[in-house]
Parts: structure tokens; C-alpha cells; sequence
């Protein structure tokens, strides 16, 4: 499926990631078109219930973008932040969605190229696993190969 286009969900920090983006742009970077960012005030105020959310919503993988480790504007969100995307992965894993599908990173405001290659690589992991099992182009492709087995 080489011309799978991957839905990937960044939530970043607005002090560093959402900056390093910003940057990015200004810098006119390419990065892959398909990352939609979700703004947050922290990488600590991630959810797992709104990562979840993403998925469910179609969402073929998510990453959390957050302050550089030891440098977080509220001290310890991105620790948080890192210790509940952990959890979320094992989570993942259980349901069958697959923990590799969400990752965390850690940018500060000044790292605009490290942003677009953040994108690049995640872009990259989604179009190796494939559609999500909740993407609707997965279960087509899934009915697709059932159909040509039958045959």
C-alpha cells in the first residue's frame, strides 16, 4: 500500500514544541503535510482518554511533543506527560492497536529542523505498520483481501 497518506496527531507543547514547529515554518521546512498539531499549554496535560480519542477517531498514529527533559515551563509536565504515553502504549498493545503507533518527544523552541524530521520519522514508522485497525481504509483493505482469498 504505497500510497497510504498515514493520519498522524501531534500534540505539542506550546512552549517548545508548538514553537519548534513554528519554526519550522518560518525556516520553510518541508515536513509531511499529514501531521495535524493539537496545541496544548503542556506536554502534561495529555490524556490518555484524548489519545484514545484520536485513534477512535481515525487517527493512524499520535505523537506528544513536549519541553526538553529537566526544562518544562510547569516543572514536571513533560515527566508526566512521558509516564502516561508509556502507559498508553501498553494499552495500545493490549487492545490490538499497537503501541508503536504513539510515541513522545522532547523539543525546545529552537529546534525547528529536529521538528520536521520528528514528523518525517513518525510519517515513516505509520506508513510501515500500515492503516490503524480503526481506519476505515484498513478495514476495506482487510474486506478487499478477504474477498480475493474467497476467490
Amino acid at each position: 500500500m504505497s500510497d497510504f497518506q498515514p493520519k498522524i496527531v501531534a500534540f505539542c507543547c506550546y512552549y517548545c514544541a508548538y514553537s519548534a514547529a513554528d519554526l519550522a515554518g518560518s525556516m520553510r521546512l518541508q515536513y509531511p503535510p499529514n501531521i495535524r498539531m493539537v496545541e496544548l499549554p503542556c506536554s502534561g496535560k495529555t490524556d490518555i482518554r484524548v489519545v484514545l480519542e484520536a485513534f477512535e477517531n481515525g487517527a493512524d498514529g499520535v505523537y506528544v511533543a513536549g519541553c526538553l527533559e529537566g526544562d518544562c515551563h510547569f516543572l514536571k509536565g513533560n515527566i508526566m506527560a512521558k509516564r502516561r504515553i508509556k502507559q498508553a502504549k501498553k494499552l495500545l498493545d493490549e487492545i490490538g492497536i499497537g503501541g508503536d503507533r504513539l510515541e513522545m518527544f522532547n523539543l525546545s523552541g529552537s529546534m525547528g529542523p529536529r521538528f520536521a524530521e520528528v514528523a518525517e520519522e513518525m510519517t515513516e514508522q505509520i506508513r510501515k505498520l500500515g492503516p490503524s485497525p480503526l481506519n476505515p481504509a484498513y478495514k476495506e483493505k482487510k474486506e478487499t483481501a478477504s474477498k480475493e482469498e474467497a476467490q
